[in-house]
């Protein structure tokens, strides 16, 4: 087994944060399997030198170790960086677009939100058959629009189908960038990814990637298994978002918790997983 810890530097991370990364670091060690770290930095726009450090240092107090991935900040930038692999990822975009999966898209987020309510994307510019080499335009794939996607599951194995509401991702960023559908799945398959732990929000993220993996014949993607786990919701009920303040982990290490409390949160994160139903 190997799986992966994959945070992104866009802010201070949070419990929900700590137990994810602490419930797959548990998993791939019990099974006697090995641990990546992929620090998710695609995004130098949000991206900060002390969000950085805070991974490390998080990572470090909770106790978590892996086998593979940046030892520190300076680490990341030389070797480990994604933008280090950025032409891997261009690579994937290009068979993409060889098969015809792809079309050009003028949409901005606005304008979506505008037109749905939702700012989920309506398919808009599916059918203009807009060139697709000039400035400013995103790339999507097209998705099947039966929203069925399937994969194995952790811990048996087995296929499972799942129902999901699937638009038109991006895949190339106006700016000419691989966007993360793509870029996480080339990653996962550069390293062997074969347990793939993460968040119920990312469930449409799974059924795009394991799309893509199925158009390119990518088998060890579609070999993987998959645990989606529920999220840690904050005091109102919402999805926690990363933080500045009290509800960081940041906050929590200065003032001298005990990451204990993290990790009865991946249990209990795992117990819910699994719950029937």
């Amino acid at each position: 087994m190997k799986t992966r810890i994959a945070p992104t530097p866009s802010g201070y991370l949070h419990a929900g944060n700590g137990a994810a990364f602490v419930l797959a670091w548990r998993l791939a060690r019990e099974a006697g399997g090995k641990v990546l770290l992929r620090i998710d930095d695609l995004d130098a726009e949000r991206m900060r030198p002390e969000y950085v450090e805070d991974i490390f240092a998080s990572l470090r107090w909770l106790g978590v170790d892996w086998d593979e991935g940046p030892r520190d900040p300076v680490d990341l930038q030389r070797r480990w960086s994604q933008h280090l692999r950025m032409a891997d990822h261009a690579a994937m975009v290009r068979q993409l677009r060889e098969g015809g999966h792809l079309y050009a898209c003028t949409c901005s987020r606005k304008e979506v939100a505008a037109r749905t309510g939702t700012g989920l994307y309506d398919g808009h510019c599916s059918g203009r058959g807009l060139p697709m080499d000039l400035p400013g335009r995103a790339w999507r794939l097209r998705m099947p629009r039966d929203g069925h996607a399937e994969w194995r599951t952790w811990p048996d194995g087995a296929v499972r189908q799942f129902r999901l509401h699937l638009p038109d991702p991006v895949v190339r960023q106006r700016d000419g960038r691989p966007a993360y559908q793509i870029a996480s799945l080339c990653d996962d398959v550069r390293f062997g990814i074969s347990l793939v732990v993460r968040g119920e929000d990312l469930l449409p993220s799974t059924g795009i990637q394991q799309h893509v993996a199925a158009l390119l014949g990518i088998g060890s993607f579609r070999q993987a298994l998959f645990l989606h786990h529920p999220l840690v919701l904050d005091e109102q009920g919402r999805k926690r978002s990363k933080s500045q303040g009290a509800a960081s982990l940041r906050a929590l290490r200065l003032q001298g918790g005990d990451p204990a409390g993290i990790h009865q949160l991946a249990r209990a994160l795992l117990e819910r997983a699994l719950a029937p139903g």
